[in-house]
């Protein structure tokens, strides 16, 4: 089984370059509409992301429009190297600062550019 994550926005643009330039995804599909992007597929290693524009959701499955504008996501990426994330992430809003959690992780809390929540973690 695999799960992917869809997160829907206005325009992923800058998400993309979120996924790519801080947390070291690699762009591997990307389908227009219009002249902006309207879908994206990102990986590293097995982790996926996928982003979707409001209006390639309206075009593509027009019953889902209004959920797809409405919806916001949050992500929890466990990475191997946490420090280097963190500094990677210098400039990124801040949801919330580290942090050591009971149930035994460290964590940092950021907003990527399309409004969800990520949440990048390593175990203690």
């Amino acid at each position: 089984m695999k799960v992917s994550a869809i997160l829907t926005m206005e325009r992923i643009e800058e998400s993309v370059q979120f996924w790519t330039g801080k947390a070291g995804f690699d762009l591997t599909v990307s389908v227009p509409q219009g002249d902006a992007m309207g879908f994206a597929i990102l990986q590293k290693g097995d982790a996926e992301v996928m982003l979707q524009s409001h209006a390639s959701v309206a075009e593509d499955l027009p019953m889902l429009a209004d959920y797809a504008r409405a919806a916001k996501s949050c992500l929890f990426v466990e990475v191997e190297d946490f420090e280097g994330m963190v500094k990677k992430l210098d400039g990124v809003a801040v949801a919330f600062p580290v942090r050591t959690t009971p149930y035994g992780m460290t964590e940092i809390g950021v907003f990527e550019p399309g409004g969800h929540l990520v949440i990048f973690a390593r175990p203690n």
